[in-house]
């Protein structure tokens, strides 16, 4: 735990109206200023950074337990550091702590804190962007210069002089508080975990001898000695994590691991189109006879052939996407990391995969042209079928293929496939064997980018194993469209059973223009 201290005093003795109070009040730790904390780290912490939620604090003097004093009651993040509110027990342990605090004695106070997440700069500074706020304690001097307590309010069975409670103010310069605003460069983060903070143990009981005590216990030697040694034995004994199973953190690091990629390659490669917003379905027109120019019979003035133009309509259904879970208030309450932000992102990611699925399954489905890969490890018969869909797109609507859409494993026997004298197909780009004359295209293990024959290469699993097709899925004449509208997250509390109801939907729909500029590999 990092300890963090401020300095200097301004008393306020009584309450409003004259009503009796026992609080403290006052800057607990100031935001863009470095200082030394206990253990020589030199620490800095970033505005926000110090957790105001949750359970109060409790106020200790000197950041022992056993000298708890009172507890928090309000927490203000501002720009400039976070501020407090303490209430002070009555007990004749409180009495002592706001005595010394009103005789200037104990004039500061520390934060007590565990980092979650921060990094270290250049000078080796821990910057701290997020810690646990888990106590305040009261003690003599301070780490801040010119942060403050600002009121002791105190009225309450602790004599003390009007003339002595206003117009004490703190030393904090304008300068000094314009600084704690300042932004900071923030490095590289790590996670708490990786680098533990410290943790410091409860004080014991007994009371350590002092120096004079054990000289001369010494002194005296025999019996007393004897009985002064065994004490300190007793009260030092050795203690392991097996001793403290109740005080031994249980750390969270970061967000929970997902081994997904969130993301819809196919989709993404044709784009999508708005969706329409009223209806259950929309139309689409496309042309499906067009007009056929013959040349005039000889002689002038003679007819020409007639001809026409027919413009067909297509409706196409807008489908519907979601799934929904229900979460207990405790859940949303309790959990840290929230439940809530790890439940809504796979909901989301869940909706992507599906509607992705959808319209890769629907355009393959739709293909009726074919050409077939005769010898699947041979790079003239994935030469010979590519060219041979290009063939066909092309003879029947004047475009070319622009995608190369397969599976995973199809762009693994891509990948691998060499020439008779061993260099690759699709070598890498800017290796030593990419040859222009006998390249296909290139690839890369580490990416799915690629360009077959000069394809634009996508990869979806998705799509079902050993397949593979072509086509022309981009720009105004694409042959494939595909739209939708994402409805994002909606929620419903349900109050009979204490939970919240959480869906994630969206609307969308594919249509096949034109199955002729598409081709399957088979």
């Amino acid at each position: 735990m990092l300890r963090l201290t401020q300095q200097d005093l301004k008393i306020d003795a009584a309450g409003p109206n004259g009503m009796p109070r026992r609080t403290l009040a006052g800057l607990a730790l100031p935001y863009n200023v470095e200082a030394v904390v206990n253990d020589g780290t030199k620490v800095m912490f970033l505005p926000g950074s110090l957790n105001a939620g949750g359970k109060m604090p409790k106020l200790y003097l000197g950041h022992d337990s056993m000298q708890a004093v009172g507890i928090l009651t309000s927490l203000v993040d501002t720009p400039g550091g976070m501020m407090y509110e303490a209430r002070i027990s009555e007990t004749m342990l409180g009495n002592e702590a706001l005595v010394l605090a009103a005789d200037g004695v104990l004039d500061a106070v520390s934060v007590g804190v565990n980092p979650t997440r921060f990094s270290y700069d250049e000078a080796g500074t821990m910057i701290i962007e997020s810690a646990d706020f888990q106590e305040l304690s009261l003690v003599p001097y301070g780490a801040f210069a010119g942060a403050s307590v600002d009121r002791v309010s105190a009225s309450q069975g602790i004599p003390q002089e009007p003339e002595q409670v206003d117009n004490i103010e703190t030393d904090t310069t304008n300068e000094e508080l314009e600084t704690m605003s300042q932004p900071t460069e923030t490095p590289t983060v790590i996670e708490a975990a990786s680098v533990a903070p410290t943790i410091y143990a409860q004080p014991r009981t007994f009371k350590m001898p002092s120096a004079a005590e054990f000289i001369s216990a010494m002194a005296q030697g025999g019996s007393v000695l004897a009985e002064m040694n065994a004490k300190v034995q007793a009260a030092a004994p050795n203690i392991t994590t097996a001793d403290t199973p109740g005080i031994l953190p249980q750390i969270i690091t970061g967000q929970p691991y997902d081994g997904l990629n969130p993301i819809r390659p196919f989709v993404t490669a044709i784009g999508t189109k708005a969706m329409p917003g009223a209806g259950a379905t929309f139309r689409r027109p496309k042309i499906t006879v067009r007009p056929t120019v013959t040349q005039q019979p000889t002689g002038q003035l003679n007819t020409l052939d007639p001809s026409t133009v027919t413009v067909s309509n297509t409706d196409i259904s807008k489908l519907t996407f979601g799934t929904y879970v229900t979460m207990s208030e405790q859940d949303l309450d309790w959990t840290d990391p929230a439940s809530i932000n790890i439940v809504l992102d796979q909901l989301a990611i869940a909706y992507g995969q599906a509607t992705d699925n959808y319209a890769v399954d629907t355009c393959y489905a739709a293909i009726t042209q074919s050409e077939t890969v005769t010898d699947k490890t041979k790079p003239a018969d994935w030469l010979a079928a590519i060219y041979g869909a290009a063939y066909q797109i092309s003879s029947t609507s004047n475009y070319l293929p622009t995608h190369l859409v397969c599976d995973p494993t199809t762009w693994y026997r891509l990948g691998k496939l060499t020439s008779t004298t061993g260099e690759p197909a699709f070598p890498f780009v800017g290796s030593p064997n990419m040859q222009a004359v006998n390249a296909f295209g290139t690839s890369a293990a580490t990416s799915w980018n690629g360009s077959p024959l000069g394809l634009v290469l996508v990869v979806d699993k998705n799509m079902a194993a050993d397949t593979a097709f072509v086509g022309h899925a981009a720009g105004q004449a694409a042959g494939f469209e595909f739209y939708e509208q994402q409805k994002g997250a909606i929620s419903v509390d349900v109050p009979s059973i204490l939970g919240r109801t959480i869906s994630w939907r969206g609307y969308a729909a594919a249509f096949m223009a034109d199955a002729t500029k598409f081709c399957k590999l088979v």
